[in-house]
């Protein structure tokens, strides 16, 4: 692919955005610049707008960085082109505002689907959000030609609090698109094979349109070429195994997962795309895979750092821990000093469900918990959920456990905080008080 044919892509669907304001407004929500009409399924908040443009993976020598440049040098410098350019291209700057139709329909999501629940991402209107993954731009970024590509970017999904979950995290994936040719071509008497076959059948191992042969030698080229680069980021003795899995845009799928410090740990889901998707994206001629990876699971696991939240820290402390001067440098952080949890629980009466909708969800008290405590909130865990005997009334009692990354808390400071959560949980939740 020439050199002027990336640059009319890079032209025509990368967003080149400067960082501009992000406000909650009481009938629209500008994000980046952009205005959005506000309706009934707004829901994000001022903090998660708050972090729309941080943009960690593109901030130099922070360490969610160094994984994506570690991950870019090795697919540069091991896949090159007969031309000698690198085979994959990599886009790291798209807008996270996506539509809902690209989030999920252009990934044949189907409608009613568990993962499109407004209790689960943060929708800027009915037909606007932050996108949950980086594959919301899969479709664009083939319809664009492409048939090799790596793309990184900040996701947005409502979750449970913990040292390793936080609303905002960091994805990155990759596509690989073959012809008939380019598939077939080093095996013997390939010119009589092909990709596609008609009156076939789906089955756990393939599509209904595909060859069996096709698609086998598309998942061995999936299955090396991942393994060759987690052996790059761990080490060749690193024990690695595969097991299937689903998703509603590869079939079949799989996830990878590696032993480390004696366990084993999913570190990325992948597998054959569906056919349907590279039909509708301009693409019905190949086959292709895909898979995708979380940078903060690598990063904490390849430089031993123990809670999410440091991803976000401004201390000093943290970053100059990774200011070296070449990326493949091993790391392995020193923690900050460890400032004692303060734990307090809440507890409450659950408002009545209404016919045909939830009154109540878990990520609502997470994302309340979150807006008022902000960082100084490491873990939030459902410790009792009773039904009462004779009235059925649902009651839930919750442990929040308090810890800044950066000094000691006093639980003067604490109790304030959480008499606010207290209060807010009654007025915006419809919970009765327990305490």
């Amino acid at each position: 692919m020439c050199f002027f044919f990336f640059v009319f892509v890079k032209a025509s669907i990368l967003c080149v955005f400067h960082a501009g304001r992000s406000v909650i407004g009481q009938n629209s929500v500008e994000v980046l610049g952009q205005s959005y009409p506000r309706d009934d399924f707004t829901n994000v908040t001022p903090k998660i707008l708050a972090m729309v443009g941080r943009n960690l993976h593109n901030q130099s020598h922070h360490p969610l960085w160094l994984i994506k440049e570690r991950i870019k040098a090795h697919f540069y410098s091991a896949y090159i082109r007969r031309s000698g350019t690198p085979l994959f291209s990599v886009y790291d700057n798209l807008n996270p505002v996506v539509t809902v139709e690209q989030n999920f329909d252009s990934l044949l999501i189907p409608p009613g689907h568990p993962s499109r629940k407004r209790g689960d991402n943060y929708y800027l209107n009915r037909t606007m959000m932050l996108r949950a993954h980086t594959s919301a731009h899969q479709s664009e970024l083939v319809k664009s030609g492409l048939d090799a590509f790596l793309l990184a970017g900040d996701v947005y999904r409502r979750d449970e609090i913990d040292t390793s979950h936080y609303p905002v995290f960091h994805q990155m994936e990759g596509v690989r698109l073959f012809s008939n040719h380019e598939l077939f071509s080093k095996v013997q008497n390939g010119e009589e094979l092909s990709l596609f076959e008609c009156g076939g059948q789906r089955t756990p191992q393939k599509q209904e349109t595909h060859t069996l042969e096709a698609v086998k030698l598309v998942e061995f080229d999936l299955k090396d070429t991942l393994t060759r680069l987690i052996t790059h980021l761990f080490g060749e003795d690193l024990e690695i195994r595969w097991s299937d899995c689903y998703f509603p845009f590869t079939h079949p799928s799989f996830e990878m997962e590696v032993r480390f410090q004696g366990n084993w740990m999913e570190v990325l889901g992948c597998g054959v795309m569906e056919q349907e998707l590279l039909n509708s994206a301009g693409a019905g001629n190949k086959l292709g895979w895909a898979f995708g990876l979380g940078l903060e699971r690598l990063a904490m696991v390849l430089y031993s750092i123990p809670d999410i939240r440091l991803f976000w820290s401004q201390d000093e402390r943290f970053f100059k821990q990774f200011r070296v001067q070449d990326i493949h440098q091993p790391i392995c952080f020193q923690p900050l000093s460890k400032f004692p949890p303060l734990h307090n629980d809440i507890s409450f009466w659950l408002p009545e469900s209404r016919e045909g909708q939830e009154s109540f969800t878990e990520n609502d008290f997470y994302e309340l918990v979150r807006s008022i405590g902000g960082e100084m909130v490491e873990k939030v865990s459902l410790v009792d959920d009773f039904i009462h005997p004779k009235t059925r009334r649902r009651s839930q009692c919750y442990c929040i456990i308090y810890r800044h990354m950066e000094r000691t808390l006093t639980q003067q400071e604490v109790r304030f905080i959480h008499k606010q959560i207290e209060r807010a949980a009654e007025t915006e939740l419809g919970v009765q008080g327990r305490y």
